[in-house]
């Protein structure tokens, strides 16, 4: 028996805004789209911009997502795009209940706004709500060096209860291709929303033994 397709498991909400980087909100995505999950997704026009500029993407966001490659969506997955400056959109409201928000990459001018409570956008509001219902708020800071500001803010959303991502890959996974940089942070977002992936493998017994036996070798 199939499940029903307006009946998700999950309901996610997802936002790209204009730091460098939208390609990790678009492999996010595009991971997100192949489970059964209702996916809530806002872009700001800053966000669109530098995706047309860094990644070449432009149009609808199915047509986006259709470019990095065919995906294998579930027919019970959902995909609800917002305009970034509704205020009657869903994701604006408490009583909208869902598991958690994503903002990836998140710009230091958001950052800036969430801190101080402006929420004069859905992206801002929808993240003010997830901070004050207590519900998981993911964070992406994509920028460098962190200005003295930068870190205060960040500091006061993590005592707020954000979880902040940098999107920092690792290279132990010894990559082969950008990609494989950018699902290393996807990854680690994937795991602060629970939600299951094969992005990339735990880390345990079998990755250190294989270490341990490359370096005796």
């Amino acid at each position: 028996m199939t499940e029903d397709y307006h009946n998700p498991k999950q309901r996610l909400v997802i936002a790209i805004c204009g730091a460098s980087g939208s390609i990790y909100g678009i492999r996010l995505l595009a991971e997100l789209i192949k489970l059964p999950i209702e996916l809530h997704v806002i872009i700001s026009d800053a966000g669109r911009q530098v995706m047309a500029h860094e990644l070449g993407y432009g149009g609808r966001l199915p047509d986006i997502l259709d470019s990095i490659g065919p995906l294998p969506r579930r027919q019970n997955s959902r995909l609800i795009e917002h305009p970034w400056n509704s205020f009657f959109a869903s994701p604006a409201s408490g009583s909208f209940h869902h598991d958690g928000m994503a903002i990836v990459p998140c710009s230091m001018k958001t950052i800036g706004a969430i801190a101080a409570g402006l929420a004069d956008n859905l992206i801002h509001r929808a993240a003010d709500i997830c901070l004050k219902e207590r519900r998981p708020l993911i964070l992406a800071p994509r920028e460098t060096p962190f200005s003295r500001i930068h870190l205060q803010n960040l500091l006061r959303l993590s005592e707020a209860g954000a979880v902040i991502v940098p999107p920092s890959p690792g290279f132990y996974h010894h990559p082969k291709s950008t990609m494989d940089l950018v699902d290393f942070v996807v990854a680690r977002i994937l795991d602060q929303l629970h939600i299951s992936h094969t992005l990339l493998k735990e880390w345990g017994n079998d990755a250190i033994n294989e270490n341990s036996l490359s370096k005796s070798g």
